[in-house]
């Protein structure tokens, strides 16, 4: 006769537990109420310059758009995404509507909801499967991702229920109708 032996439950957190875990320089989101560690949160300078000039970009972008504005936010910044299992992520680079901004209370450190548009720059501690995660989450929310490669100089946009599309360095990166106007030559997200 043989047992079978069943893996055990994973337990689900809530973001209010995920929230509370002690900063301890290990970089961690929530995914589906899933703790995913990354490893240590310090990001190599490439990753670093290329999160500072797509976030320049983006800013200089939105100085052009009529008002009200949003708001172009940086540096892991949190987001709540609410679902069966709560997840809360941290985005490199992300674009947050007028609207989005004006609901937020004055002190809320997070946000409640996803953005317009994510950006997330590969690095070496990037798993190919982290990142299609993260953008399968993203687009359960209706999020645009641009996914930024600085080795290859590559942005690969993600729509959902849409084949992604490469933009090599050669090309004007565009994403119409969500950020009006926007264009930009991929090479300048790479420049040193």
């Amino acid at each position: 006769m043989s047992i079978a032996i069943s893996p055990p439950e994973r337990k689900t957190m809530t973001v209010e537990e995920f929230l509370a875990l002690p900063d301890d320089g290990i970089a961690r989101e929530l995914i589906r109420g899933q703790v995913r560690e990354r490893g240590p949160s310090i990001r190599d300078r490439f990753h670093a310059r290329t999160e500072a000039l797509t976030g320049k970009h983006l800013c200089n972008w939105l100085e052009t758009c009529p008002e009200p504005k949003g708001e172009i936010v940086a540096g892991e910044a949190g987001f709540r995404l609410r679902g069966p299992d709560d997840s809360a992520v941290g985005i490199d680079v992300a674009y947050v509507s007028a609207e989005h901004v004006a609901a937020m209370g004055e002190r809320q450190e997070i946000f409640d909801g996803p953005p317009i548009l994510a950006v997330e720059i590969l690095s070496s501690s990037d798993t190919h499967e982290a990142i299609i995660e993260k953008i399968e989450l993203y687009h359960e929310f209706g999020v645009i991702v641009w996914e930024v490669d600085p080795d290859l100089k590559t942005v690969r946009v993600h729509r959902p229920g849409i084949d992604p599309v490469m933009f090599s360095r050669s090309q004007e990166l565009t994403t119409e109708p969500e950020l009006p106007g926007f264009r930009l030559e991929v090479a300048k997200l790479f420049e040193g």
